[in-house]
């Protein structure tokens, strides 16, 4: 039995990286910064440095606190709802912001993200094709 996907939007990336990694837009009101993320289909919550949030205005702490655990330990970060944007998507979800200022990494994860989305994956050409899940 053959199973068949259709997605409006083809997203390269390196593949000779050792992540999937992609640029995205979060904004907040008139505020708009670019970054990359990597996408990570085990991570609960999209998660995003602490400078990024900053960049955006938000007062970090003043968000939904919450504990993320991972294999190396547990950190803390504060949720915000933005508006993510990548390829021609655009849509509003929490985001969590991590507490500890030396947390570099950007992470598009299932909350936020993910569930939002239907995604395709052709890794060896570097293809990430994506849809909204709700079309």
């Amino acid at each position: 039995m053959r199973h068949q996907l259709a997605f409006t939007e083809l997203v390269n990336y390196d593949a000779g990286q050792p992540s999937i990694t992609i640029p995205v837009t979060l904004s907040v009101s008139q505020t708009r910064v670019n970054c990359d993320a990597k996408v990570d289909t085990g991570s609960s919550n999209c998660i995003f440095a602490r400078g990024v949030g900053e960049e955006l205005g938000l007062d970090i702490e003043s968000g939904l606190r919450l504990l993320v655990g991972t294999v190396t330990g547990n950190f803390v970060a504060y949720l915000h709802e933005v508006n993510l944007s990548l390829a021609s998507f655009e849509f509003s979800g929490l985001v969590g912001f991590a507490e500890d200022q030396g947390f570099r990494r950007n992470v598009l994860g299932r909350r936020g993200f993910i569930e939002q989305m239907t995604l395709g994956l052709v890794d060896y050409e570097g293809k990430l094709y994506l849809s909204r899940y709700d079309e």
